[in-house]
């Protein structure tokens, strides 16, 4: 029976992974588990979750609406550089920039369907609403009801005349003018509104269709995150090989049009399912409660804490915990000053029923300690940034050096430049599975932890290869240079690139499913919804650090008589002393990771009891 309950507690690195745009329920070591009366599992009015009826629309809605998104920008980069003409740094600023606005968009969407809508009317809005407005664009252009970016391959006026911008004397194509550069912009900034909907809310609105508290429900829970993997890695696998084929040797306007029909697919399979979904209400913005514990504490911090050991009973506030937190956090030492806020001054703090008379200038213990849980993680999280600028240039000065590359297969068939990413997913895949079923059961055996080891030394392994995938890119790039200039008519294989992918797939194993597994266990139950955005705004800032350093080498680098690092002729450049910056920041990174890491200490969690006769507590240690 222990065994049984340590694998239910556990959450496998498949399932952190899919994860990442997810609320996830908590795994702690700390924690017991929780089973609710029925009362309370199914409050009266309420009807029981749909389970896996509702599967087919949600995950349906998933897997389309994420080709539809992976599979418009997949190839991208191509796209800009061979029909926009751009060259390489402006094309990797404008991917950089949307990236960072795409990846910020997550925050706003969780606040908004946390505090006001609820995951479904997000979800069906935010989708809807890129569609409409992308159709009121174009009306002037023909007004066909398509995604702006599928018109913009598909329209002549909304693109450069056809050019080919491989041949000498490069930089002679026409570029694209404001009104099409607009069009464009915007065409991504649609994306970003469906992005900013869907994404935060897809995988917990999956969660909301099983009960939590049953062994049934927790079972499904876990066959969701499995498929939710499962179509994620597909949808991965045929963007990049069959859509970006597509679009690269057939047309762009088929390669764009298929995720566009695809998108429309996803909304009205998602609201043919409406009859079957549990709509959960939303709870209320948890960004109230962190302004409420900063006020109050500073409104009492005249006031005195009591020496010695502290005791919550009659000094600080401590109600019972609200139905939706399954475990309570105790007082802690750690940032003393902000346990000032739920100090209590006065008996008029409180009204007969106990509650605060000012919620502004009496908070809860639980409500400081949850304030403390984000400021404790928002160093590991800084150190995060740097480790995913790295991750940025896959989609960027990869796919360029892909394209100086002998991508043939054969006689006839030549691998896309945008595909090689693959690469990177097919060592995941490959990867994760052994680590769960070989490595962490050995290195259990040795170090005695539940994980094998601990979610710092992950994360922090996981920056280890970020750096060697940028000294490696360096490496191959310098090779692939010298080749071009000793060999003009040969080029070196695109195989050579497998290594750096390689590694940065090992990066992804570690470092991504890492800081996922962190910051939901670390976050209390209340904050998930930022936990799991915190990892997107990393993403976020990486794409603009990115860009800002694009920006600074492609403007300071350039000597009299010698090109930029980044020139558009990648063979004229020294795109390999670009990925040494890249790896040398990285390196000055862990060792501030590393400063925060032995500092940090991790949350501890107590049982919450609110009544004995609603509750039945199960101690996984006693079975």
């Amino acid at each position: 029976m222990v065994g049984d309950q340590k694998q239910k507690e556990r959450s496998s690195s498949v399932q952190w992974y899919c994860g990442a745009r997810c609320f996830q329920k908590p795994s702690s070591p700390e924690r017991q588990d929780v089973i609710l009366s029925d009362s309370k599992r199914h409050p009266p009015g309420q009807k029981k979750p749909g389970g896996w009826k509702a599967m087919p629309y949600i995950l349906g809605n998933e897997t389309f609406e994420r080709l539809a998104t992976i599979g418009l920008l997949a190839n991208f980069m191509v796209y800009l550089l061979k029909e926009y003409h751009m060259n390489q740094t402006s094309a990797a600023n404008i991917l950089n920039i949307w990236g960072g606005v795409t990846n910020f968009a997550p925050l706003l969407g969780a606040f908004i369907s946390d505090t006001y809508t609820g995951r479904f009317k997000t979800i069906t809005f935010a989708s809807i609403a890129a569609i409409l407005l992308a159709e009121h664009l174009v009306t002037k252009y023909q007004g066909k009801g398509m995604l702006t970016v599928t018109l913009t391959a598909w329209l002549p006026q909304l693109h450069p005349p056809k050019c080919d911008v491989a041949k000498p004397p490069f930089g002679q194509c026409k570029s694209a003018n404001s009104m099409q550069l607009g069009v464009l912009v915007m065409g991504l900034g649609l994306l970003s509104i469906g992005t900013g909907g869907i994404r935060p809310c897809s995988i917990p609105f999956g969660v909301d269709q099983f009960d939590a508290t049953t062994d049934e429900g927790v079972k499904g829970i876990n066959s969701f995150f499995n498929w939710y993997y499962t179509t994620f890695t597909v949808v991965i696998l045929i963007t990049q090989t069959v859509l970006v084929y597509i679009q690269d040797s057939v047309s762009w306007v088929i390669g764009f049009g298929i995720p566009t029909v695809l998108m429309i697919g996803a909304i009205i399979l998602f609201l043919l399912g409406k009859k079957l979904y549990v709509l959960v209400e939303p709870e209320g913005s948890i960004f109230s409660g962190i302004g409420q514990v900063l006020v109050a504490a500073y409104k009492k911090r005249r006031l005195t804490l009591p020496q010695g050991q502290m005791d919550s009973h009659g000094i600080f506030y401590d109600p019972p915990s609200k139905l939706f937190v399954l475990s309570k956090l105790p007082l802690t030492h750690q940032f003393r000053f902000l346990n000032k806020a739920a100090m209590i001054v006065d008996n008029n703090e409180l009204k007969p029923d106990g509650t605060p008379v000012n919620q502004w200038r009496l908070c809860s213990i639980q409500q400081v300690e949850e304030v403390k849980c984000l400021i404790k993680i928002i160093p590991i999280w800084a150190a995060g940034i740097i480790s995913f600028t790295s991750m940025s240039q896959q989609g960027t000065f990869t796919v360029s050096q892909a394209m100086k590359m002998n991508r043939h297969l054969g006689p006839k068939f030549q691998i896309p430049p945008g595909t090689v990413g693959v690469i990177s997913m097919i060592t995941i895949g490959l990867w994760l599975p052994f680590y769960d079923t070989v490595l962490v059961p050995a290195l259990r055996k040795i170090t005695k932890h539940e994980g094998g080891i601990t979610l710092l030394q992950r994360i922090g392994i996981g920056m280890i290869f970020s750096i060697l995938s940028m000294i490696v890119a360096g490496l191959v790039e310098r090779g692939r240079r010298a080749s071009a200039h000793l060999h003009p008519m040969s080029q070196v294989s695109v195989f050579w690139l497998a290594p750096q992918l390689i590694l940065m797939g090992f990066c992804e194993a570690f470092n991504i499913i890492g800081q996922i597994e962190f910051f939901n266990k670390q976050f209390p139950d209340h904050m998930k919804s930022i936990a799991n955005s915190l990892l997107f705004c990393s993403f976020g800032f990486a794409s603009y650090l990115s860009s800002l350093l694009i920006t600074i080498v492609h403007g300071v680098t350039a000597r009299h008589g010698h090109p930029n690092w980044l020139t558009n002729d990648i063979d004229a450049g020294r795109l390999d002393y670009f990925y040494f910056l890249i790896a040398g920041l990285g390196g000055l990174n862990i060792v501030y990771f590393l400063y925060c890491a032995r500092r940090y200490r991790y949350k501890t969690g107590i049982q919450t009891l609110e009544d004995q006769n609603d509750l039945e507590l199960v101690d996984p240690t006693k079975q």
